[in-house]
């Protein structure tokens, strides 16, 4: 099954999925879409493109929501300053925030996070009730540690590989939440959570959600 998709987030909260994490991107005209990578299979720039001109697969940000509803949804707002899209302004970020805002749902539902700490930093400016978390996808060390605490962030989402059970116990020590990206190995989601890690995201939901029933 395509990521990213509605379909997708269908079947990720049938399965029982307690979270799902999607990729916001913006489109030439504004809209706020669905999508991993900055370009679509075919080499084009999403943002160079008019939503009308996306793929139909490729869902709006709205649409996205709406078909994880019975789940919480992480929000990562794709803001990498070597990508095409890469908006320095936070508007993308802005946009996001609005849009949660008048979707009137508890603040509970939402995480935003994103490589970019300006990105969370602005989102967690706009509405310091909506969780917001830093992804790093290297070894998370004391300084970085301090630093996201210090900003208000309650999280933080470390790339799987580089998470034991020091990294989590020094994150929960300082007061933040710790959810690990992308684990696609049930034995390793065990002992991540034998460890107290908060969170696991995971291509292979099922599988995940099999093994850690039995913990």
């Amino acid at each position: 099954m395509r990521e990213n998709t509605v379909e997708a987030f269908h079947a990720a909260v049938e399965i029982g999925a307690s979270g799902i994490e999607l990729d916001a991107r913006r489109s030439a005209d504004g809209a706020l879409v669905v999508h991993h990578d900055a370009h679509l299979p075919d080499g084009r720039a999403i943002v160079e493109c008019l939503r009308g001109d996306l793929p139909d697969w490729l869902p709006d940000l709205p649409a996205a929501l709406d078909a994880c509803a019975g789940a919480f949804v992480n929000i990562e707002i794709k803001n990498d300053a070597q990508e095409p899209d890469f908006d320095r302004d936070e508007a993308v970020a802005e946009a996001v925030m609005e849009l949660l805002a008048a979707r009137h749902e508890p603040a509970s539902t939402w995480l935003i996070s994103s490589f970019r700490i300006e990105t969370v930093d602005r989102c967690r400016a706009v509405d310091p009730n909506i969780a917001t978390a830093w992804l790093t996808a290297g070894a998370v060390d004391d300084a970085e540690v301090a630093d996201v605490s210090e900003r208000g962030h309650p999280a933080i989402h470390p790339w799987d590989p580089t998470v034991d059970a020091a990294t989590i116990e020094r994150c929960h020590a300082a007061g933040l939440r710790v959810n690990t990206w992308t684990c696609n190995d049930a034995a390793r989601a065990a002992e991540l959570a034998a460890w107290g890690i908060d969170g696991i995201c995971t291509d292979i939901p099922a599988d995940v959600l099999a093994v850690l029933s039995t913990e």
